[in-house]
């Protein structure tokens, strides 16, 4: 018996010794990320795991949206930047800024789960989106006015959805703007004539995720590149990161952070 237990002690030690954590073995300080609310709570759970085993270190996640992430980290405020589209080259150029991507995530349009549609086609959410249809009834439903949400100008979530699902088609100024991901989902749960977009990675039960052109916003149609409305999400330091900031991005990117990735709805890659 005695045998057994030690066998599986030194089993538990050959798996912490192996774990991705050690990146962080001889650090210490403090690391201040914000900006894109897409990745907060993936990044939480890995912070969660790095601060439980290295006490001497602290790291705070905020939001804000990834312009303001891109704006903090050029101006040195904060240590990296969270950003769900890459910069442009003028504010990689201003900001010196580094890129490292370490996931893949969708933009989906939800809607309250009270109400019986599925799909959606471009043209559709060009119209309701640009304000041109403003009831349900025009889309052969009960008469009812949709209300419309939207992120801020700053959210990479809307710009996204604005590229690639409505082609850059207006998006109307009567839209209720939310200021984030978590914000959304909360906003469109709690009324039942809502349609928002959000991350994958955020949605829940509470809201119903709706097809475009009859396609699916799965992680698979996302990898066979059917579903074309994705970006990248990305860790941006000002200049060379610092050595806890590039443990940081070294676990996300690692075996144990891809699992942690890909549990909230996104894609790992290592780029």
């Amino acid at each position: 018996m005695k045998k057994l237990l030690l066998t599986i002690f030194l089993s538990f030690l050959t798996f912490l010794n192996a774990s991705d954590l050690k990146v962080f073995e001889n650090l210490e300080g403090s690391l201040n990320i914000a900006g894109g609310t897409a990745h907060i709570k993936c990044e939480k759970e890995a912070i969660k795991n790095i601060m439980s085993k290295y006490p001497n270190i602290s790291i705070s996640i905020a939001g804000g949206g990834s312009g303001m992430g891109i704006k903090q980290v050029s101006s040195k405020i904060i240590d990296l930047a969270n950003s769900g589209r890459k910069p442009t080259l003028e504010e990689i150029k201003n900001g010196n800024l580094k890129l490292f991507r370490f996931a893949i995530d969708g933009i989906g349009v939800i809607i309250n789960p009270k109400i019986n549609i599925d799909t959606l086609t471009t043209k559709q959410l060009q119209d309701i989106f640009s304000g041109k249809i403003t009831n349900f009834k025009e889309l052969g439903l009960a008469d009812a006015p949709i209300n419309l949400y939207t992120r801020d100008e700053s959210s990479a979530t809307r710009k996204v959805f604005w590229d690639k699902a409505l082609a850059k088609s207006p998006i109307s100024n009567k839209a209720r703007v939310v200021s984030s991901n978590a914000a959304m989902k909360t906003a469109v749960s709690s009324d039942i004539n809502a349609i928002g977009i959000i991350s994958l990675g955020v949605v829940n039960d509470s809201v119903k995720l709706i097809n475009i052109d009859g396609i699916a916003p799965s992680v698979e149609n996302i990898n066979n590149n059917t579903y074309k409305v994705a970006r990248g999400l990305y860790l941006l330091s000002s200049g060379e990161p610092s050595k806890l900031a590039s443990a940081f991005i070294t676990y996300l990117r690692s075996s144990e952070g891809a699992k942690i990735v890909s549990k909230y709805g996104f894609i790992p890659v290592n780029e």
